[in-house]
């Protein structure tokens, strides 16, 4: 690690099924004092009415989404100022991340985009136990993630990687990960 991490938010996005749990989970179990923070939680907290975001999801979705995000990054932002790592794990693609980035009012912050091959994805999704990919599907989502998303922060094909290689990955290209 060639870079501290005191007082750091670290954002793990990605696409469902890339790793982000479990790569942000082994990742701040790498650090001396880290918080991992699960974006979902947020989206399950809300019991009744909740819209969920799918493709043509209108305002009040869209609006959830956004409530999910400010959230997250005011959790992370407590942990971060009482000299936690925060490692933040969520799914934040399209011009969102920008606005995500934009959010988050501690610094030093890192993004980490995870970026499997879809066909490593589509793999991934069979063999869990959860589904998350709706409307969407693999395809859909991945387009939005490499042609949507801007180029920020470090960008990491974990296709063939374990999680113990991404997280030595995430943490030899933390200099390119810093975003602020």
């Amino acid at each position: 690690m060639t870079e501290p991490l005191d007082s750091a938010v670290v954002l793990i996005t990605g696409v469902m099924a890339s790793g982000k749990s479990t790569v942000a989970q082994a990742l701040a179990e790498r650090l001396p004092r880290a918080a991992h923070v699960r974006g979902d939680v947020f989206r399950r907290m809300v019991v009744s009415g909740r819209v969920e975001y799918e493709p043509g999801a209108g305002a009040e979705a869209q609006a959830q989404l956004r409530l999910r995000y400010r959230q997250s990054t005011a959790v992370a932002e407590g942990y971060a100022r009482a000299g936690f790592t925060a490692v933040v794990q969520d799914v934040v693609l399209g011009e969102e991340l920008r606005t995500y980035v934009d959010g988050i009012g501690v610094r030093p912050l890192y993004v980490v985009v995870l970026a499997p091959r879809a066909d490593v994805v589509e793999t991934r999704e069979a063999g869990r136990g959860k589904t998350g990919y709706g409307e969407w599907g693999v395809s859909g989502l991945d387009r939005v993630l490499r042609d949507e998303t801007p180029r920020i922060g470090l960008w990491l094909d974990t296709s063939a990687l374990t999680v113990e290689e991404s997280v030595d990955a995430v943490l030899a290209g933390l200099m390119r990960a810093r975003v602020g």
